[in-house]
């Protein structure tokens, strides 16, 4: 499943850098499926839904730091744990229950955004 950031998140901005994915956003950001990735244009998600790559996209939270549940792989791919949880000093970062993934659909997304 995907990391979301509770509403206890301090904004510290410690996860942002740690995420291989570019999935982690300030609050009221835009954000792009491309930014970090190697998506371009019109694409189709392994969820099936369809975007455009390269076009903003609106902001999960305006108040706190997010995470794109369509770009979370909880560092499937990269990492043994998700590195946002591992920096957090508050603990906010944790699994999303609304976004249940299996470890083959988290990797499956991996190389999708990455061309691997």
């Amino acid at each position: 499943m995907a990391i979301i950031i509770t509403d206890e998140c301090i904004n510290c901005g410690a996860c942002e850098p740690e995420c291989p994915n570019t999935a982690i956003y300030e609050g009221a950001d835009d954000w792009k499926y491309s930014d970090g990735t190697s998506l371009k244009g019109n694409v189709v998600l392994p969820n099936g839904k369809s975007a455009n790559a390269d076009n903003d996209q609106e902001p999960v939270s305006d108040e706190i730091y997010f995470i794109v549940a369509d770009k979370c792989t909880e560092c499937k791919g990269f990492h043994d744990e998700p590195q946002c949880a591992a920096v957090c000093p508050v603990d906010c970062c944790v699994p999303d229950d609304n976004v249940v993934e299996t470890e083959e659909e988290l990797l499956a997304k991996q190389r999708f955004m990455h061309g691997e």
